[in-house]
């Protein structure tokens, strides 16, 4: 199967839009969380390629296509985000100490459980932009000597997590505030967990895109920094 993959143009492409439309609709019909319609695409693209015995190389040539579109996707999130400013500018302190607070908070616990479970300065680096959309992510880890792979991959992990728990989470500590809500997940969980924002309400979205642009370019400028204290 892996040759016959190899001469279709479009089958990752193809295989990874119906997987995430299966997990949309698996989540419209059961209304469950844990029924993330990524994590659902992510589940199915692997059985694929393992009961197909398709390598990943020969899916990723056919699949590249969608990564076209992620950083002019996250760059459309500042759409709701002009649609609140009057918001952002009344509550303008508390977004910036709330933002600031969160990338710290995010680069700190990977510094601390990095030297409590002895990791190399190699992993380390690769986990520091765990919490940042993958389109920044990426760079990040690069630039910093950390397995790419991998970051996409923490990247991926928590933003699902993020998106699965968010209202959880929300329950658990009383959390109503909406401008407090789109900030969490959009610092924690970067575009996917800006999607559960949007979900939630428009004021929530809005705070989340702020979140996943601010955050980015905070975190690119301290990870360096971080970078060297391991």
């Amino acid at each position: 199967m892996n040759e016959i993959v190899q001469n279709l143009t479009f089958f990752g492409a193809a295989l990874s839009i119906f997987a995430y439309i299966l997990g949309l609709l698996l989540k419209k019909k059961f209304k469950l969380a844990i029924l993330n319609p990524l994590l659902i695409a992510v589940i199915c693209v692997m059985a694929v390629l393992l009961i197909g015995h398709v390598d990943y190389e020969s899916y990723n040539v056919s699949a590249k296509y969608i990564s076209y579109l992620l950083t002019p996707a996250t760059v459309c999130l500042a759409v709701p985000l002009y649609e609140q400013l009057s918001l952002l500018k009344k509550n303008l302190k508390a977004v910036i100490i709330g933002l600031l607070s969160g990338v710290f908070a995010s680069l700190t616990g990977i510094l601390v459980m990095s030297k409590l479970f002895h990791l190399s300065h190699e992993v380390y680096v690769t986990l520091l932009p765990k919490s940042i959309t993958t389109a920044i992510g990426m760079g990040v880890s690069e630039e910093l000597g950390g397995i790419v792979t991998i970051t996409v991959a923490a990247i991926i992990i928590t933003g699902i997590l993020g998106n699965v728990i968010a209202e959880f989470v929300f329950a658990i500590f009383k959390i109503k505030e909406p401008v407090a809500r789109g900030l969490a997940l959009g610092n924690a969980s970067h575009a996917i967990g800006t999607a559960k924002a949007l979900e939630l309400g428009a004021v929530e979205g809005a705070m989340s895109s702020l979140a996943v642009a601010v955050a980015g370019l905070v975190t690119v400028v301290l990870a360096s920094g971080y970078a060297h204290f391991m």
